[in-house]
């Protein structure tokens, strides 16, 4: 067998991969490919349950897209093993014994033994042709000329092809059958050097092609990247709420605790009161009684026998007196019985609950040094301080006592604490200044504005320690961070003059006294909410749980109602209604809540403290 010329002219090359077939696949139109060449043409049409043949472009149904499944073309597939395993002989030799053949003759297109080789190279005619070994072609390193000799006439090349048949054909063919209508014939050189050309077009359009999916490739996964990125940013965000919404319970809970904690040492004083002087009664009693009974011990005369009689009926007197009303200490109880604790239900707020069946009162009514408050703040300590505008800031306990004035020769206008106990302070000039927990003051400058630019304003400083200072003129609000400098942002606030402002902890919201109303802004600016009451004056304070206190003040009557309220302005009960306070001059107050829980409200030259009872 000639096997390479035979291998060609019995078909057993693959038309896509130009090889021998490798698991020849049939199509419905009779046309066979290899299985692997076939998976390839199937990933790159749209209807992967559907195969169109690259030769006659017919469809072939592919059962569940698995080209596998279709029908083995049996006879081919046992001729291509049977060429792959016999072994390739001399077909130059004219023995009948045909040597093997070592290498193959890609112009003769025969194999040749050793010998023949030898011959056919010392031939000068053969001198210019293409030997290769046969080892090589075998293996794939070496690939078949694809121009052969003519089929009809072996000593001729197909030189010429025909359009219209799709093959190469030698000249002597081209004239005498393929001259009728529609034929048309051109030098198989040409015809190369177009299909070269075409698959050269195709090549560089390909490779163009490709530059731009590997650019589509880069896109997506840049895209893809930013979407990562987003999606832990939206973790973290997730994961920054929860522990924030765990700080706000947390501290709602520690305040509730404070709340029935006071309520505890109330009601175990009363009980130790009533306790304490049963105890003294009963001690009376007993030196009365032992001082009665020494008149037993000798007869009495004169002046002792008046004495004797003055403490009989004395003891007489006492012990006639009412006993102790058992239901005293029981009423205790039963005012804590009242107690309960409510839990807080509503979708659009996470707030843990709240004490019920206890009422407020005040527990101090203090004088201030001078009438000029403009400010009160929470300190570290537990302390309240409260700033003057003639200078200083004073320190008070949670019991109205004052523990310290500090900062005397400055006139505030507002200050704010930070987390870790560092004090900033807004003076008259909207100056702003920073001060360590020890008082000392640090070299940061703020390029606020000006008096004159902005006027007064509040300040505030949020979880993340960011400084907000606001300014009635241009309705603004400035963003300073704890290192001074130029402000970091600015937030309109929606056509509102802030007065006194409150930042939530970790929503970002503000809470804003203005217009003798407040107003919940977002962290854009945008109002979200306006409280107000018809007659009366507000003054609102964020809680440490950010749950909100609002100052009710009818100023010319004296009269001070406080609610509290959800940080989205939501009603939760009322603290106290109309106590009376004595009225100032100056419609200027402050509302802020210790660290324990109890409330302070302050006018211009008086500070009150209420707490539960």
């Amino acid at each position: 067998m000639a096997m390479f010329h035979q291998i060609s002219s019995q078909n057993l090359e693959c038309p896509i991969c130009l090889t021998l077939f490798n698991q020849p696949k049939l199509l419905t139109c009779s046309h066979t490919f290899c299985k692997g060449c076939l998976e390839q043409v199937s990933q790159t049409q749209p209807n992967q349950q559907t195969i169109t043949c690259p030769v006659c472009r017919k469809g072939t149904p592919v059962p569940s897209g698995d080209v596998s499944k279709l029908q083995t073309n049996v006879p081919l597939s046992s001729l291509v093993d049977k060429v792959k395993t016999k072994n390739p002989t001399c077909t130059v030799c004219e023995m009948d014994e045909k040597p093997p053949a070592v290498s193959y003759c890609q112009d003769c297109a025969k194999n040749m033994c050793k010998s023949c080789e030898n011959g056919h190279s010392i031939w000068k005619p053969f001198s210019n042709h293409e030997v290769v070994l046969v080892n090589e072609v075998l293996s794939g390193k070496v690939p078949l000329r694809r121009r052969r000799k003519c089929k009809t006439h072996p000593s001729v090349d197909e030189d010429c092809f025909c359009t219209h048949c799709r093959e190469n054909i030698c000249s002597t063919c081209g004239m005498l059958e393929h001259m009728q209508e529609g034929h048309q014939l051109e030098k198989a050189v040409v015809h190369e050097e177009k299909v070269m050309k075409n698959i050269k077009e195709l090549q560089e359009w390909a490779n163009i092609k490709k530059t731009i999916i590997e650019n589509h490739i880069d896109i997506i996964e840049t895209q893809r990247n930013e979407i990562t990125n987003m999606m832990k940013r939206l973790n973290d965000d997730i994961d920054k709420t929860y522990e924030e919404y765990i700080q706000l319970l947390s501290n709602r809970r520690e305040a509730l605790k404070c709340q029935v904690k006071r309520l505890s040492e109330k009601f175990e004083k009363e009980l130790q009161t009533m306790k304490e002087e049963s105890r003294r009664t009963v001690s009376h009693v007993n030196v009365m009684e032992e001082l009665v009974t020494n008149g037993m011990k000798v007869p009495l005369e004169k002046d002792a026998l008046f004495a004797h009689d003055t403490l009989c009926e004395s003891l007489k007197s006492f012990l006639g007196r009412d006993d102790p009303d058992d239901q005293s200490p029981r009423t205790v109880t039963e005012r804590a019985e009242k107690m309960s604790f409510r839990r807080y239900v509503n979708v659009y707020e996470l707030f843990l609950g709240e004490l019920e069946g206890y009422t407020w009162n005040i527990k101090a009514d203090v004088e201030l040094p001078d009438d000029r408050m403009n400010c009160m703040n929470r300190a570290a300590d537990g302390k309240m301080a409260v700033g003057s505008g003639t200078g200083g800031i004073h320190l008070y306990s949670t019991d109205g006592e004052l523990q310290q004035t500090l900062l005397k020769d400055v006139n505030l206008l507002e200050s704010e604490f930070l987390a870790d106990g560092r004090l900033v302070v807004r003076d008259k000039e909207n100056k702003m200044s920073l001060y360590t927990p020890q008082w000392e003051k640090l070299e940061v400058t703020f390029e606020t504005m000006s008096d004159d630019e902005g006027g007064y304003g509040g300040l505030t400083v949020d979880g993340d320690d960011n400084i907000y200072v606001s300014y009635r003129k241009p309705k603004k609000i400035q963003v300073f961070t704890p290192q001074g400098g130029k402000a970091v942002r600015e937030v309109m606030c929606d056509g509102f003059e802030p007065e006194q402002i409150f930042s939530f902890q970790y929503t970002g919201k503000l809470i804003m006294r203005c217009e003798s109303g407040v107003v919940c802004l977002d962290g854009k600016g945008k109002k979200d909410k306006v409280l107000k009451k018809e007659g009366m004056y507000a003054w609102p304070a964020v809680c440490r749980d950010d749950s909100v206190i609002v100052a009710w003040v009818k100023h010319e009557e004296g009269l001070v109602s406080i609610d509290r309220y959800t940080r989205d302005l939501e009603h939760m009960h009322n603290i106290v209604t109309d106590f009376k306070i004595q009225k100032s001059e100056r419609k200027w107050y402050y509302l802020q809540e210790f660290e324990s829980g109890e409330i302070a409200f302050c006018t211009p030259d008086r500070l009150y403290m209420l707490d539960v009872m």
